[in-house]
């Protein structure tokens, strides 16, 4: 399964479990550990790790079983690793605090200015 479809079945599965401000980066050509992150946020520890099962279940459903889940037995900040494709779901809280879309929008900027196309 392609990285692009990847993407499409977790925020899927995200969508479908009612996640909040789901948002997708792409960081090919940024990092080699993986070719989109996505996140989002649940309303409490439950619920983050409702809608990592659903990414989990959804994964394996077309095949694919995850490389690695972490921060289940917490609930606030639950990664699943899908190869090619890194979902986060975290509480709001913890979102805010380590703000990852603005981490990785600082390195797709720093991208664009050091290829010259900004």
């Amino acid at each position: 399964m392609d990285s692009k479809t990847l993407q499409a079945l977790a925020v899927a599965a995200l969508e479908d479990g009612k996640g909040n401000d789901i948002k997708v980066i792409d960081v090919r050509g940024l990092t080699s550990i993986a070719d989109y992150m996505v996140i989002a946020s649940g309303t409490s520890d439950r619920h983050c790790k409702s809608l990592a099962d659903r990414v989990i279940e959804a994964s394996k459903e077309s095949g694919l079983r995850p490389l690695g889940v972490e921060g289940t037995e917490g609930g606030e900040w639950i990664l699943v690793d899908l190869y090619d494709v890194l979902v986060h779901v975290m509480q709001p809280r913890v979102r805010d605090f380590y703000n990852l879309e603005k981490l990785w929008d600082v390195a797709a900027e720093r991208r664009g200015k050091a290829s010259g196309t900004d």
